[in-house]
């Protein structure tokens, strides 16, 4: 049941900060050599380090950076800034689709990244978006093309979003729902005694789930909870479930006014790339780009 955790910008790349760290001058000038490693007598020095690194990821980091500089330099041209609201918004959305702002930080950490690795993403995403939103035309005659070839996908299912604790046995199942019905924290518990290593960190959140998605016993008992319910112990093929529901989404029937505006977003998110590579092109064209390790 483990989510994959996106990256949420393709100008983020591994190894950037040891590369920004390691980095020494191009100009010819000489440095003591610092020592990062030993083996026995032999030694690793900062520079040999620094030569595998530029020629194993030199050339994809640096025109990374490159490419920074250059948005950044035409966001301040055209004045456009990232407002801490932007980003929160942006987070907001990404964090809906973890089940909750605590389900997310936890996922955040299970990846290895920092809520500052997402925010510095994330603006440099909305700085490329307010570039080009206008010079991206969308019609009214496209969005509603794309809502009747797509309209199944926008449908509501019938959803709940939930959390569980899974045990072993039916009588740790028990135990566990004694320490919840006297006030035991759900989260806590799903951290000490469930055996789903892909949702126990994140307190049992599974995010919503429509019909059709789980096992036959673990969906039926789910479905028929109330909100705030906790289910008896339920038992599949994994072992035993405690279930809480957190909230619940009716079938509905997609309206194309009511959804026009995210039609809108997702048709601008699909031209957003292909109209970035010919805007990227010509202001490296409009800007004096001296690559010094392209010349090494």
């Amino acid at each position: 049941m483990k989510k994959k955790f996106r990256k949420v910008s393709i100008y983020k790349y591994a190894l950037l900060g040891i590369l920004l760290v390691l980095a020494i001058s191009v100009t010819g000038c000489k440095k003591e050599e610092v020592v990062v490693a030993k083996v026995n007598n032999e030694v690793i020095t900062k520079d040999d380090l620094y030569e595998i690194l530029v020629k194993q990821n030199g050339e994809q980091l640096l025109n990374s950076l490159i490419s920074e500089k250059i948005i950044n330099i035409e966001a301040e041209k055209q004045k456009i800034e990232v407002s801490e609201e932007d980003i929160q918004k942006e987070i907001d959305k990404i964090a809906g689709n973890y089940g909750g702002e605590e389900a997310f930080n936890q996922a955040i950490q299970y990846y290895g990244y920092t809520l500052e690795d997402i925010k510095n993403d994330l603006a440099m995403n909305i700085k490329i978006k307010k570039l080009l939103e206008p010079s991206i035309s969308i019609s009214e005659e496209e969005m509603k093309n794309y809502f009747e070839i797509n309209k199944e996908t926008f449908n509501q299912e019938e959803e709940v979003k939930a959390r569980h604790i899974l045990v072993e046995t039916e009588k740790k199942a028990k135990e566990v729902i004694e320490k919840l019905n006297a006030g035991g924290d759900f989260s806590e518990l799903a951290k000490e005694y469930s055996m789903d290593e892909a949702t126990k960190e994140l307190g049992g959140e599974l995010g919503f789930f429509g019909r059709g998605k789980m096992v036959a016993e673990f969906e039926e008992s789910a479905f028929a909870l109330k909100l705030n319910e906790i289910s008896e112990p339920v038992k599949t093929k994994y072992g035993y479930h405690i279930i809480e529901v957190e909230e619940k989404k009716e079938a509905k029937e997609a309206n194309y006014e009511e959804i026009k505006d995210m039609i809108k977003e997702i048709l601008l998110e699909e031209k957003i790339p292909t109209e970035y590579e010919k805007w990227y092109q010509e202001k490296l064209n409009e800007n004096k780009v001296t690559n010094y390790l392209v010349e090494e």
